[in-house]
């Protein structure tokens, strides 16, 4: 099924990566929200769990391995043209994450990737859904 204008909403996985009291986030590459900054993630594949596409996503985009934790929340990112078709639909499930390996390197759909601290995030345009669910992961982290 196409991303751009699909015929049903598309499931998406977000590794929320927090370690030293930083939180990992990607500049996306490709639309949408492309040149923005976000949670590592992706659409979840068939045949594949949800912690299963979260590791995945989260290499594939970072070079960590990571493992999945508890869901910090689901969100619906519904984004239309400028005609008010539906353009991308996604229903996001984001895991609070921790690395266990992997040496940090922008790749696969991300331009860049780099650590922020809690201070960082009113300054750096995320989406709201984006900032609660990094707040949140903030607020449960326990390492």
């Amino acid at each position: 099924m196409p991303r751009e204008y699909p015929s049903a909403p598309l499931i998406g996985v977000g590794a929320v990566i927090v370690e030293g009291g930083r939180v990992l986030l990607v500049r996306r590459a490709h639309p949408p929200l492309q040149g923005r900054w976000s949670i590592p993630g992706g659409v979840l594949e068939l045949g594949e769990t949800l912690h299963q596409a979260a590791v995945r996503e989260a290499r594939e985009e970072t070079g960590l391995v990571i493992e999945p934790g508890e869901l910090l929340g689901f969100y619906d990112r519904i984004l239309r043209d400028s005609e008010g078709r539906v353009q991308y639909h996604y229903v996001l499930l984001d895991f609070l994450c921790r690395r266990l390996a992997g040496d940090l390197l922008a790749s696969s759909d991300a331009a860049e990737v780099d650590w922020f601290l809690p201070a960082d995030i009113a300054s750096l345009n995320l989406t709201a859904d984006t900032v609660e669910v990094v707040r949140n992961a903030f607020l449960r982290n326990r390492t």
